[in-house]
């Protein structure tokens, strides 16, 4: 199985920063995508951050030019740097993983526990 742990929340003032880490560990032959994701109004996730095994990085335009995504392949990490945060980041952040556990088996799909990210204005 494959396991993801995030860390790095708390409660921060508006206009703070905070980083965000997640750890993949378990049978991994490579991870495809790396992901964060914060819920959304209807019961979605909302995408937040995603970057491919070869770098390719994208955001959704509300944390453009103030979120900074960056994974470690050797480690299996992936991190979002949060700065100028506002009252409306406040949310449950969610790491996914687009994992290949074996390098003839389909890519699979994880998610971890969620860390709270909590702004004060």
């Amino acid at each position: 199985q494959v396991q993801l742990v995030e860390s790095g929340g708390g409660l921060v003032q508006a206009g703070g920063s905070l980083r965000l880490s997640c750890a993949a560990s378990g049978t991994i032959f490579r991870i495809n995508r790396m992901s964060w994701y914060r819920p959304a109004p209807g019961n979605e996730r909302e995408l937040v951050a995603t970057t491919s095994y070869d770098g390719t990085i994208n955001y959704t335009d509300s944390v453009k030019d103030r979120f900074t995504i960056s994974r470690d392949n050797s480690k299996k990490m992936v991190y979002l740097q949060m700065d100028s945060l506002k009252p409306e980041d406040t949310a449950v952040y969610y790491c996914n993983a687009q994992v290949l556990r074996r390098s003839w088996d389909r890519v699979n799909s994880y998610w971890g526990q969620g860390t709270q990210v909590t702004v004060s204005s």
